[in-house]
């Protein structure tokens, strides 16, 4: 393919890869109560922890994860280079999913394992922000928009200027997601992680 073609296909392709709705296919799967009736009613794995079934919101994680992480690294091996277009298809595949009407999760575990894929060590310094937030604050809210923050800082640091501004970008978008989550926690209301209230 000639011109914007492969990178159309490559765009479009990591989208729906990013659309696939893991929280709702393993909590189907499993029997468990759908994501989008609790809680939040977000398909993160925040919100499937609520469920009650621990090891669904591990591995509704992971998947999230791990489509972000696979969809960069398939573009790159079709065409290198393209993997900043992915990610950004991937990326907004799990925020606006057009199977469940474009109403996806807030992008956290998406934007890490991408990021892993496309330049690990900016990946481990915010997947490192992600687990210190989280532990030391007990909220997920806090994991999340530490580690997004942090991406774009560490990609300057390791002098990635070409991934900076889409890390930049991507992470305001996270913020952006976690609007609701910043007024609560503004207003001390913001619950913990296992907590059976928003998220």
């Amino acid at each position: 393919m000639d011109g914007w073609a492969l990178p159309a296909l490559i765009l479009v392709c990591s989208y729906f890869v990013g659309a696939i709705p893991f929280g709702v296919i393993v909590t189907r799967l499993a029997g468990a109560a759908d994501p989008r009736s609790i809680g939040s009613g977000n398909i993160g794995a925040t919100n499937v922890l609520r469920t009650g079934r621990k090891g669904l919101a591990v591995l509704t994680l992971l998947l999230d994860g791990g489509k972000g992480a696979l969809a960069v690294l398939s573009a790159e091996a079709i065409s290198p280079g393209s993997g900043p277009l992915a990610a950004v298809g991937a990326f907004f595949g799990h925020l606006f999913p057009v199977w469940l009407r474009f109403r996806g999760g807030k992008g956290v575990a998406t934007l890490l394992g991408l990021t892993l894929a496309l330049h690990w060590p900016t990946g481990l310094v915010a997947a490192a922000a992600w687990v210190l937030g989280l532990v030391v604050s007990r909220r997920s809210s806090i994991g999340g928009m530490a580690a997004a923050t942090v991406t774009p800082v560490a990609s300057a640091y390791f002098f990635r200027d070409d991934l900076t501004l889409m890390f930049l970008a991507l992470a305001l978008i996270v913020l952006w997601r976690h609007r609701a989550n910043i007024e609560r926690l503004i207003e001390g209301t913001e619950p913990r992680v296992g907590d059976r209230g928003q998220n």
